[in-house]
């Protein structure tokens, strides 16, 4: 059986769902507290889940799940997430994703599970010094968010050192997208991400959207981002589990297009989707907004045998759908 932490999610809930359809139980950890149980019922009547509301950083709760199910193996995804705040709040993303990771590594260490597939982030290696980003990049987080995934990568490592832990390291970049049956999606309170906040406007009167900076360095002058779609990521982990199973040993990936998407093609790419004119207006770069991120994903695809498939269309279709979905 398959322990999803956050699988409640949003990326956590696809990758329950690709876990599914590679035929195998999961068992989905998670408080609630901005996951959906409507996504776990959507989960339950694609295959066999099991759902403990728990917290990690009651330790009580997270030896209990692993006395009550045999675990094979562990995908971890719980976490706070939001850059802005925890550049405002430090300590609730130190004590929630820092602590409650080191419960969940205690909790496999004493019931003898040596395998995780860990959610990181390219937040991990700060201003870009060059593009695509490789793994090799040097890494200078920004901020505590980004802190608290490599300071858990770290840990993961001295984890495999004292128990024999073996971890794969998934670097993500920007995701977007949704389920193509739309069964589940993207649905964060309060949402800050781009390609969700444009859709939503659409059934929304009236928003207009600012563009941060036009003459940047790049081909239309707006920053570019690496948009890999949410399916493909899903389909990462299983990889990379697969790959721990397979080879017992610790590694770190990133997971990217390895092609940008400017800022202005996004939202071009939004109004083909809908068919609907997007109200935008031209502002001042933003502090701390870096021109370009894209993924250099050579290694995924030498060593998990793992590429993006999906384009930007491809998920703002999606994720368009989804949207829809929730408003009908």
């Amino acid at each position: 059986m398959i322990l999803i932490t956050g699988g409640a999610g949003y990326i956590g809930g696809h990758c329950a769902l690709e876990f599914l359809n590679q035929g195998e139980k999961i068992v989905i950890f998670d408080n609630l507290e901005n996951g959906h149980i409507e996504t776990v019922n959507a989960l339950k009547k694609i295959g066999d889940v099991e759902f403990v509301k728990g917290d990690l950083r009651n330790q009580e709760d997270i030896n209990n799940l692993f006395d009550n199910f045999k675990i094979d193996g562990v995908i971890h995804f719980a976490g706070y997430i939001q850059v802005e705040e925890s550049v405002k709040n430090p300590s609730k993303y130190y004590r929630n994703n820092i602590i409650g990771t080191l419960n969940l590594l205690d909790a496999m260490a004493d019931h003898n599970v040596s395998k995780i597939v860990f959610s990181s982030t390219c937040a991990i290696y700060g201003e870009p010094k060059y593009v695509p980003i490789d793994e090799k990049h040097s890494k200078n987080p920004l901020n505590p968010y980004g802190k608290t995934k490599l300071i858990i990568e770290e840990i993961l490592n001295d984890y495999e050192t004292a128990f024999g832990i073996k971890s794969i390291k998934l670097r993500y970049f920007n995701v977007a997208g949704a389920d193509n049956q739309i069964r589940i999606g993207e649905w964060h309170e309060p949402e800050t991400h781009l390609i969700p906040n444009i859709l939503k406007s659409v059934f929304e009167e009236g928003k207009t959207f600012k563009i941060y900076g036009t003459d940047y360095n790049t081909y239309d002058g707006t920053c570019i981002r690496d948009y890999v779609n949410v399916e493909d990521l899903a389909r990462a982990h299983v990889l990379a589990l697969k790959y721990l199973n397979e080879n017992n040993k610790s590694d770190f990936f990133n997971i990217g297009t390895s092609k940008g998407s400017s800022v202005k093609e996004v939202f071009e790419t939004a109004k083909e989707v809908t068919c609907r004119d997007i109200n935008v207006e031209m502002a001042e770069p933003r502090a701390g907004d870096a021109e370009i991120l894209i993924a250099n994903s050579e290694k995924a695809k030498r060593l998990l045998d793992w590429e993006a498939v999906k384009t930007l269309k491809d998920s703002i279709e999606t994720a368009y759908l989804w949207e829809k979905s929730r408003h009908s």
